[in-house]
């Protein structure tokens, strides 16, 4: 997440304060990702560095406003108007720890993807309960429709993480499958952990299926 142009961006509709840019980015958010208003402040520090904001007065309690220049305007244009980069994706923990798991002896593979499918289904149905609480509101202003499309990116994250460990859990499936049929060990203790979890598939579907609902 860029924090330099989330707060660039908010400096876009009017200078703020640090602290009402730390709860004008939660806000809109829903707090997924909340800021240390410490963070806010050295980035703050940091945009002023490279010419992109400036101080824009105190308050009666000595607190600093802050605006965009010229040159954080076109920061702003840029970021809006450039896709997000997919050529370095980000370090994600649990494709690490799954391919690592595979080749460590006396990791039990499949109780990791249970495991972990168990906690994303549960991740799943908490942020479908949200949106059907957003979907509520009679009226939604611009800080629920974004709530909204963030819970939306966590939805599909959640669904495309549990179709991924299925996919996982298939192959791994077939890698036991063929080592045992060439007498080759199993890595990673695969075989006991995959016959382990088989049995729990339909009933994860079944339960995937009602947290669209």
């Amino acid at each position: 997440m860029s924090v330099k142009h989330a707060l660039l961006s908010l400096l876009e509709q009017e200078p703020m304060y640090g602290y009402q840019l730390r709860q004008e980015f939660e806000s809109r958010t829903g707090g997924t990702w909340p800021l240390n208003v410490g963070q806010v402040y050295t980035t703050l520090t940091r945009l002023e560095r490279d010419g992109l904001v400036e101080a824009a007065g105190e308050d009666e309690d000595g607190h600093e406003r802050w605006r965009l220049t010229d040159s954080g305007h076109e920061e702003v244009a840029t970021w809006f108007t450039t896709p997000v980069a997919r050529t370095q994706p980000p370090r994600d923990e649990l494709a690490i720890k799954l391919a690592l798991a595979v080749t460590v002896p006396g990791v039990d593979v499949g109780t990791l993807i249970q495991r972990q499918r168990s906690a994303s289904m549960t991740a799943l149905q908490d942020y479908t309960r949200l949106k059907r609480q957003a979907g509520a509101e009679v009226s939604p202003g611009r800080a629920d429709l974004a709530w909204g499309l963030v819970l939306d990116s966590l939805v599909f994250a959640a669904e495309a993480e549990i179709r991924w460990l299925d996919h996982c859990e298939a192959r791994l499936r077939r890698a036991a499958q063929e080592a045992a049929a060439t007498s080759e060990p199993v890595p990673g203790s695969l075989a006991r952990g995959v016959h382990a979890t088989s049995g729990r598939r339909d009933d994860d579907r079944t339960t995937r299926k009602g947290a669209r609902r």
